[in-house]
């Protein structure tokens, strides 16, 4: 079996997100997550996911501070899995990739499902980028600043034009 590359040192926001969340099954999780899932089972019915690959998952989510488990609220001997801080901090990025989702993977007509707001019954609006005036941001609009580790306060940064990485 191949090692998974691993992104815990690089100086990327993005690689190291990528690195906490891991592939597309714990995107699923969390996603399920907000949608009201807690335990093994509801996930694993949900999903169709392989009993081991999700209790690796789980676990993976749950060392990044994603997940925790509890005991279920019942009494029984099984756990629930709730999203922490860190894992609700999450909701913009599954709102975002949803909505691409929606504009970018479906033809006109095709089922799909979307997200409404609880109290109007209307979908939500776009995710969108503002400036810190207020302004809609595009990607030519930014440039990546790297920020390196001070050996004293307010030591230097270096950007470069383009992107988000």
């Amino acid at each position: 079996m191949v090692a998974r590359t691993r992104f815990d040192a690089d100086p990327c926001p993005v690689a190291r997100s990528v690195n906490a969340i891991g592939d597309w099954w714990s995107l699923l999780i969390v996603r399920d997550a907000f949608d009201g899932s807690r335990r093994f089972g509801e996930f694993q019915r949900s999903l169709g996911i392989a009993k081991n690959i999700l209790a690796a998952r789980l676990r993976a989510l749950e060392e990044a501070g994603v997940l925790r488990s509890a005991p279920a609220p019942d009494g029984g001997s099984r756990r629930e899995y709730l999203l922490t801080d860190k894992g609700r901090a999450l909701f913009p990025v599954i709102v975002a990739l949803r909505q691409w989702g929606e504009e970018q993977c479906f033809t006109p007509g095709e089922d799909h499902s979307r997200l409404l707001d609880r109290r109007t019954g209307r979908p939500l609006r776009r995710v969108q980028l503002h400036a810190a005036d207020g302004r809609p941001v595009e990607p030519e609009d930014t440039v990546v600043e790297k920020v390196r580790a001070a050996e004293g306060a307010g030591q230097g940064t270096a950007a470069e034009a383009g992107g988000a990485g």
